[in-house]
């Protein structure tokens, strides 16, 4: 008893000692850190830009631990939310300002959007915003004089695209939400498909709704498209295994650092995708929620995953209040599938002499089973049950992607044809009309000359599409050229889960 009461004492007080050391070194950097803006403000040559300080300061501070930390000041919050939330007041557009100097134009108006209704379309240019010059304002000037409370008007001066005629345009502002699911259909008379690109509030209940449609026309096989979803709320993931497992499975489980963190969430409703054979298709771009559900889905033997490794984001953030209107997204937990994997490919707490972080090595992963005894791994993603690769292209399709070459060549196309065929029979095949324009904003021309139909065709017809018949048709037109789509539905059934 003697020597278990020393023992007891003894932890007892490491456990003291380890608080105030932990305290100690807090607060002696904080004593620190105001002697020397204390310092500065008093001796520094020049007057101390307080605000660009702070912010910087802060940020190289929250960096250090993963990139998922973050503050969000109060001027900051509405930008925050719409990027949580895709909730924000406005007209439903998204805009283009290629100069300073320039006028702002509709790069690409939302289905039915207040925008839409006034008559906008893509490639009419904005002159003024309620009388003020679009003028010597950047992009994001114009947009936050574009946003506003629901309900409000905005007046525009306009150039319309094809006509040149100069109108005004007044717009009353809605609350515009981008839904999630952007695309149900069936694919077949028996294969139903559904593309959804975030987890924001309430799009449980559009999937919901979305299976019962497809269900109903004929569905037998769905076709769950989570690539590129970089994830969002916790809640909607669980309700999402929800419509596939039996009620009360567990869905998710969380663990941090403090108790009030962990968690053990359960599906809540009874399923309604009973009888239809899953495929779900991941890959690099499908993190965090996306990759609960698919662990979730795969751990229970419910569908079949197909496609590429996925991202592997197995952290977990909350939102907590700072003083004066502040928020801070910080990292709380970490988040386990069914089966106890956490999905996680990088630990930010352990880092290189240089700072910089490594993926996990898969000699350092472990293994874990599904229901049916299936083996399956953490440490990086989600491996997929049938690897699909992606299609490969030519380093230059990037550039010119990413280099915003198709886009202004797609502008330049709109403001050429004020029609297109319908989004099933349009067909892109002017090559060479892509590389004479391409060449003008490229350094090095002869760079086009490795570029076919075939790699730069699929992107082009769909951004075209979007333009002229929303979303909704581009997504179709990606289907129509979609290989890895394609190849999965190859996969007989018999070789799915």
């Amino acid at each position: 008893m003697k020597r278990f009461f020393i023992a007891v004492l003894f932890c007892a007080l490491s456990v003291a000692t380890f608080a105030q050391s932990k305290n100690f070194k807090l607060g002696k950097w904080v004593e620190i850190q105001n002697a020397i803006l204390k310092e500065l403000d008093k001796s520094y040559v020049d007057t101390l830009p307080v605000d660009r300080m702070e912010r910087a300061a802060i940020d190289a501070m929250l960096s250090s631990l993963d990139p998922y930390t973050v503050y969000v000041p109060e001027e900051e919050n509405e930008d925050f939310r719409m990027m949580v939330g895709k909730v924000y007041g406005g007209i439903g557009a998204i805009i283009y300002k290629p100069e300073k100097e320039g006028n702002v134009i509709i790069n690409e108006p939302y289905e039915n959007s207040p925008a839409v209704k006034a008559g906008l379309r893509c490639c009419d240019e904005i002159v003024s915003i309620d009388g003020v010059s679009t003028h010597g304002l950047d992009s994001g000037e114009c947009s936050e004089r574009m946003k506003g409370q629901p309900g409000t008007k905005v007046n525009f001066t306009v150039i319309k695209a094809h006509s040149r005629d100069t109108v005004e345009i007044a717009v009353t502002r809605e609350k515009i939400h981008l839904p999630d699911i952007e695309y149900a259909a069936m694919l077949d008379a028996t294969t139903g498909y559904i593309y959804q690109s975030g987890f924001t509030e309430g799009v449980a209940f559009e999937l919901a709704n979305s299976i019962r449609t497809l269900k109903a026309k004929g569905m037998k096989t769905l076709v769950y498209d989570l690539r590129g979803n970089g994830g969002g709320m916790l809640k909607e993931a669980v309700d999402i295994v929800s419509l596939f497992v039996p009620k009360g499975s567990v869905a998710v489980s969380s663990v941090g650092r403090v108790s009030e963190n962990n968690f053990v969430y359960k599906t809540r409703f009874n399923p309604i995708a009973d009888g239809l054979k899953v495929l779900v298709l991941v890959d690099g771009g499908s993190a965090s929620a996306s990759e609960i559900v698919s662990g979730a889905l795969q751990d229970y033997d419910r569908a079949t995953i197909m496609g590429t490794r996925t991202f592997g984001k197995g952290l977990v953030q909350s939102i907590k209040p700072l003083p004066y209107g502040g928020q801070l997204k910080v990292t709380t937990a970490k988040y386990y599938t069914p089966s106890g994997r956490c999905v996680q490919a990088i630990d930010y707490a352990k880092r290189d002499k240089d700072g910089s972080v490594q993926h996990i090595p898969d000699s350092l992963t472990h293994e874990f089973h599904t229901a049916s005894g299936r083996p399956v791994r953490d440490g990086g993603g989600i491996t997929p049950d049938i690897e699909i690769p992606l299609p490969q292209y030519p380093d230059i399709v990037y550039q010119l992607v990413m280099g915003q070459v198709v886009e202004r060549y797609v502008l330049d196309y709109v403001r050429k044809h004020e029609t297109i065929p319908s989004a099933d029979e349009f067909v892109f095949d002017d090559l060479d009309g892509f590389k004479e324009f391409a060449s003008t904003l490229l350094k090095d021309p002869k760079v086009l000359d490795e570029l076919e139909l075939e790699h730069i065709a699929p992107i082009i017809e769909e951004e075209i599409v979007v333009r002229y018949y929303f979303q909704r048709e581009g997504v179709r037109v990606r289907l129509r050229n979609d290989k890895q789509l394609k190849q999965a539905l190859e996969v007989p059934q018999s070789k799915w889960i």
